[in-house]
């Protein structure tokens, strides 16, 4: 169930710029991180610029762009996650233009602490490991 919030220092980004982001990092989400996209959460944070600093001073004549992803720890490997930055980082250049100071970072939070709907993760995990299968109906893997 990941959670991403994007910071870009423009609050006038085209809808269709918007929605592409949003679609890319879903996209990405089921594609590398393999999570489920129906619980896949995308948040556009569109600042002005004067409220975006770099260097401690506001960023002027330029874009920049950041992406926060809150994930359940312990379910993807070193190797999805690298290919997580690097995809969502050449998502980012694709759709903003070239972004000198683009970041990515994956929050990695305990099953126990984490929940969607009111249910934390681990509880979610464990009710699909627990689930009764019929024979006719074969077992999905448990969403991400």
């Amino acid at each position: 169930m990941p959670y991403f919030r994007v910071t870009v220092p423009d609050p006038d980004l085209p809808t269709d710029v918007q929605r592409a982001l949003a679609e890319g990092l879903t996209r990405l989400a089921v594609t590398v991180l393999h999570k489920d996209r129906a619980r896949t959460i995308v948040h556009l944070n569109l600042v002005p610029p004067g409220r975006y600093y770099v260097d401690g001073t506001p960023l002027t004549g330029g874009r920049d762009a950041h992406v926060e992803a809150t994930l359940t720890a312990g379910t993807n490997s070193a190797a999805e996650k690298a290919a997580f930055i690097a995809a969502t980082d050449e998502l980012l250049s694709d759709l903003l233009g070239p972004l000198p100071r683009s970041g990515v970072a994956l929050h990695e939070l305990h099953p126990e602490s984490y929940g969607y709907n009111g249910v934390t993760q681990f509880d979610y995990y464990r009710r699909a490991v627990d689930a009764p299968h019929t024979p006719a109906t074969p077992a999905a893997p448990a969403a991400r």
